[in-house]
């Protein structure tokens, strides 16, 4: 039976080492790294190594009671999010390693609701009991009030063999379906361990073991529970169409593109053509109705495929469901959606590289990355001739650096980080904007309205086939999603807005490829002109462990720092605190707080989303954006005249328009 289980945790929590234990007691390792000594299987980059953190997600293969297992070990520090977020989508099952010394931190929290999202049944593993602030009795009662009250604490794999009473009462009573047959006097030891099984696998049951990764308590008791308590149906599914899902890109050491996905169904042999779209890959004999018919599917060969056990790999000549597996052949598949993703960068930085002047290397080279992780959004700006990259933080900029120059080659500098400032609108606007140089012609008029926050932009159509063919209308879809539209306050990227066609123009003679682009454009930055326009700024959602000697100086940076707090409690001599506030304010604060409290307490941040700014004038004053002299983003519309163009700004297109 095929699993894959992905090992997910805050950092320093013991992700690493336990995933170590597991693959060494599985015999795939001959002895046990540890993070200290640089020298674990997983964390096998020279960055991961000198820095003690997970920074690429690592793949392992392994096999136990004749199961054979795909383990993932993913980074822990929330600079690297988006990389543990691509990863939970292929998941089974996941481990959730907590640190009984901290208790559960924001980031442990973030990663349960998104394991929750993707709807994958999670293990808890209590780890470092041995340490002196070890409190499982704190821990488990954080689990059970954030993240879910169905956990089931297995004290140890004899309480499966010889169940006492007591346990499979509570058992009985975290699931229906257990406590029916509990009830009905009909709960054996194998209707028990079913009733368990099918409980995680429908996520309404939660277990929770307990043990030290670095001392090897619990370890083995732990796998053995883990493999007696999970199931897949990946042999059944071998007989079906072949279906797979990608999840991330990489690029071997000759630069071979490499596309890492996992087999759902059926099997794929070396040199099958497959056609994607998406990060969804099929064979090219099936018919996809459930796709997004506007986008049109890609059709490839593969031409080799890789199994992947750390940085070694095998060579085979096919791989069948269950499987994960890495492709050479499949040029231009994107596995990510950016805009769906929890993870999202709320900074930028420029980038400067010392010893290269070639605009266009340093760009494929960042556009390499950028393939690897969407999340830096690599943007070139002509007139500045500036490069900027997106960035979840500052660890994130001093690990690029070192990974371009031992990479590429390239000593780069960034400049200090920005806020990655966004825009929306107040209420509901129309905007118009028409294109006819001569030859040309189009007409759209859209109408904007106000979406729910960190809901991004989204389309919808009210107008008739008979007043624009389908086929436009679609071409006007494409052009809202092709770009990222500039606010007028400062030049950021809007978002959170419903954008509806409401009618357009087409000429049965003049109407040419690109003419609704420009027509897209124009009506979208015409409505912004007419608009109540807001700038929003990202929050940090900001959770703090510390002595209650602190509370008053806590209370007080929270409020210099234009947070808001949330919820305040106290357990003897210890608060916590969980607060809100602008990125911009609380950016550096973690070291403020380490220095005053001396390091006794905990700080954990976030991102939350986005709100309003709470400075938009200054911002404004110090971005100093002219929209005006934007001329990539323009506002006017084009008309013609006796075989003349002639522009129309914003405000005087209304009387020109021709429906």
């Amino acid at each position: 039976m095929k699993k894959t289980i992905g090992i997910l945790a805050h950092v320093d929590a013991g992700k690493t080492t336990l995933s170590e234990q597991i693959l060494y007691h599985a015999g795939a390792i001959s002895s046990c790294g540890r993070v200290d000594h640089k020298d674990t299987f997983l964390d096998n980059h020279e960055i991961e190594q000198n820095r003690g953190i997970t920074i690429f997600s690592g793949l392992a293969h392994f096999f136990w009671n004749d199961n054979d297992y795909y383990l993932i070990d993913t980074p822990g520090h929330i600079d690297f999010a988006g990389e543990t977020e691509r990863a939970i989508s292929i998941l089974d099952y996941a481990i959730l390693v907590i640190n009984t010394a901290a208790g559960m931190e924001a980031y442990t929290l973030s990663l349960f609701q998104l394991l929750k999202k993707h709807q994958i049944p999670v293990f808890f593993f209590l780890n470092k009991i041995d340490l002196v602030q070890a409190d499982i009795s704190r821990c488990l009662k954080d689990i059970t009030e954030k993240c879910t009250k169905q956990l089931l604490y297995i004290e140890s794999f004899d309480s499966l063999n010889h169940p006492t009473e007591d346990f499979i009462t509570r058992s009985a009573e975290l699931d229906d379906d257990l406590l029916e047959l509990f009830l009905e006097e009909a709960l054996n030891q194998t209707e028990f361990l079913r009733g368990l099984i099918k409980a995680i696998g429908n996520r309404t049951l939660f277990p929770c073991i307990s043990g030290s990764a670095l001392n090897d308590k619990g370890v083995l008791d732990f796998l053995a529970i883990f493999d007696l308590l999970t199931t897949t149906d990946y042999e059944e599914k071998v007989q079906e169409e072949f279906h797979a899902m990608a999840y991330q890109i990489r690029h071997d050491k000759n630069g071979e593109r490499l596309t890492f996905f996992k087999v759902l169904s059926g099997k794929i042999q070396v040199k099958s053509i497959v056609n994607y779209q998406g990060n969804q890959i099929f064979s090219v004999s099936q018919e996809h109705h459930h796709l997004k018919q506007e986008i049109q599917e890609k059709q490839e060969k593969i031409n080799q495929i890789r199994c992947y056990h750390g940085s070694a790999f095998t060579i085979v000549q096919e791989a069948f469901a269950g499987d994960i597996i890495a492709v050479t052949g499949l040029s231009s598949l994107n596995p990510v959606n950016v805009s769906e993703l929890e993870f999202r960068p709320s900074l930028k930085s420029k980038i400067i590289v010392k010893n290269c002047n070639d605009i266009r290397l340093i760009l494929k080279n960042l556009k390499l990355l950028e393939a690897e992780d969407p999340l830096l959004n690599v943007t070139y700006e002509p007139a500045l001739e500036e490069i900027h990259l997106e960035i979840m933080g500052k660890v994130q900029l001093e690990v690029l650096k070192q990974y371009l120059l031992d990479r590429f080659s390239m000593e780069a500098e960034f400049e200090s980080p920005e806020i990655l400032y966004k825009e929306t609108i107040a209420s509901p606007v129309f905007g118009c904007g028409h294109f006819e140089p001569l030859r040309h012609y189009a007409e759209v008029h859209l109408l904007l309205e106000p979406a729910a926050s960190n809901s991004g932009i989204s389309f919808e159509s009210n107008c008739h086939v008979d007043i624009l063919a389908l086929n436009f209308q679609r071409l006007i879809k494409t052009h809202v999603f092709e770009k990222e539209h500039k606010g007028i306050l400062t030049g950021s990227p809007l978002t959170d807005v419903k954008i509806t066609l409401m009618k357009g123009r087409s000429h049965i003679k003049h109407t040419e490829g690109g003419d609704f682009r420009e027509a897209t454009y124009r009506a979208i930055r015409q409505a912004l002109e007419q608009a109540e326009n807001i700038l929003l700024e990202p929050y940090y959602s900001i959770e703090i462990y510390a002595d209650n000697i602190y509370l008053g100086r806590i209370l007080s940076d929270i409020r210099k720092l234009h947070g808001t707090l949330e919820i305040q409690e106290q357990t003897g001599n210890m608060i916590y605190i969980l607060a809100s506030g602008p990125v911009a304010c609380f950016l550096d604060y973690p070291l403020e707080f380490i220095s005053f409290t001396r390091g006794t307490g905990i700080i954990s941040m976030k991102q939350q989303g986005y709100r309003a700014c709470h400075n938009t004038e200054q911002v404004i004053a110090q971005k100093g954006y002219d929209k005006d002299a934007d001329l990539d983003n323009v506002s006017c519309s084009v008309f013609c005249h006796k075989g003349e163009s002639f522009l129309v700004p914003w405000d005087k297109v209304g009387e020109y328009m021709h429906c």
